[in-house]
């Protein structure tokens, strides 16, 4: 007997004891019927509770509601956009392009040319500056620390020009704070020693009005400056007009010329012939 289906002979209850010896009738064995279905699922006998009993199955999970997808959809917008923006930064302050427009430092580089700079190399902070936010240590003066390096003598800087920071200059490295700068007879020495500049055009002489300081002598650089001029000495505002460049100013380090194609390459720092005897051991 199952615990589905019960049976009787009549609908009256006889009272004649059942015969037992009779064989029971056949009856058609019960076959489950399963739930109807609906569209995405299917239906399928579990073995492990019982015949009669079935287990749904899901092929697709449930869907989001429109609100909850427009969220989500607003929410990666926002994470790329915040990512691209660090990116940007990020990169912004590690190297910058330049647009080169004057004459000043042909032959080597040209009107319209692109350049890449790097502002990293000469990073550099100030140890005693949260010093002077203590009373009584205003006056404290800096010390500075290039942990990459500083600008040296042959390299091509982009600096903001002294008498107008909204100006952006390129010129090159002569002359590093403490050295001497002379002008004479159209050549250039520093620490009273000559300066064998290669990357000049050949002939090239180096004159400075006698208004200026270099016309007249002996020029010192003051500490915490650089003298730069461009290679194009005939055409050239740099520091024979309008003197030394605070360290300060200097944007970074001309790197790359990346545009136009035809003339891409890095772009080299000088070397001269005392500084490398300066540096022998």
């Amino acid at each position: 007997m199952t615990g589905d289906n019960l049976y009787s002979t009549d609908d009256s209850m006889s009272r004649r004891s059942p015969d037992l010896s009779a064989p029971a009738p056949d009856m058609p064995a019960a076959s489950p019927t399963p739930p109807p279905t609906e569209p995405g699922t299917r239906w399928q006998s579990s073995s492990e509770v019982s015949q009669s009993e079935w287990v749904q199955v899901l092929h697709n999970p449930p869907r989001r509601s429109s609100g909850a997808t427009v969220r989500a959809a607003v929410k990666e917008v926002l994470e790329t956009a915040i990512y691209i923006l660090l990116v940007f930064v990020l990169v912004r302050s590690v190297v910058q392009n330049f647009k080169i427009e004057g004459s000043s430092m042909e032959p080597n580089l040209h009107s319209g040319q692109y350049i890449l700079v790097n502002k990293l190399v000469y990073f550099h902070f100030d140890l005693n500056a949260p010093l002077r936010l203590l009373p009584g240590y205003q006056d404290l003066t800096s010390r500075v620390i290039y942990p990459f390096r500083m600008p040296q003598r042959g390299d091509v800087v982009v600096f903001e020009y002294p008498l107008n920071p909204q100006k952006d200059f390129i010129k090159r490295v002569i002359a590093l704070p403490g050295e001497t700068v002379e002008i004479r007879d159209g050549r250039v020495y520093v620490n009273n020693q000559l300066l064998d500049e290669a990357y000049l055009p050949d002939p090239a002489a180096t004159w400075c009005s006698s208004n200026n300081q270099c016309g007249t002598g002996l020029v010192v650089v003051p500490p915490d400056s650089l003298f730069v001029m461009g290679d194009n000495r005939g055409n050239s505002s740099d520091s024979r007009e309008w003197d030394a460049l605070p360290l300060q100013r200097v944007i970074g380090q001309a790197w790359v010329l990346y545009y136009p194609f035809d003339d891409w390459g890095v772009i080299p720092s000088a070397s001269y012939a005392f500084d490398d005897e300066a540096i022998q051991p």
